[in-house]
């Protein structure tokens, strides 16, 4: 299996209030299927619907769902570099809207501090997987093997 890693620009961010105290949010496509990405390589819906609803089911659902700020070279989540929390992914279309939740972590406020200034940050999902070559869109197919490590960095 080789490491995957998928890069996606167009995130939008959320400040939400409550009792005074303001939560940021990153909002957007953290998950795209059936189209051939920047990298040249294409998942398959159900290969895609599959990872996501084991990965919501084991971590998102479990506050458990953790990415890091930057974009890793190594499967494993490094707590010390945890910048935010996945709280919700949700299918539209062939593409996976995710929120994530920016924690007060060095990592987070580090995220914290960009947004705020201006900077337009974007998300990168992490997975294991093997791929094969498809003839028919040139692309790399990701196989059924597919594992998330995180949704997002």
């Amino acid at each position: 299996m080789k490491l995957i890693k998928e890069i996606t620009e167009s995130v939008n961010y959320l400040v939400e209030e409550n009792d005074g105290k303001k939560t940021l949010f990153i909002e957007g496509p953290f998950l795209v299927s059936e189209k051939v990405n920047k990298n040249g390589r294409m998942y398959k819906e159900e290969t895609m619907r599959k990872e996501v609803g084991r990965y919501v089911t084991e971590y998102v659902d479990k506050n458990r769902a953790f990415g890091e700020l930057g974009h890793p070279d190594t499967p494993s989540i490094n707590l010390d570099r945890v910048s935010h929390i996945i709280v919700g992914l949700r299918q539209e279309g062939t593409a996976w809207i995710g929120k994530a939740k920016i924690l007060e972590t060095p990592m987070g406020n580090i995220a914290r501090g960009l947004l705020e200034s201006g900077a337009n940050l974007g998300v990168s999902s992490r997975a294991l997987g093997s791929l094969q070559p498809d003839n028919k869109t040139g692309a790399m197919m990701v196989q059924s093997d597919l594992r998330l490590a995180t949704a997002a960095d």
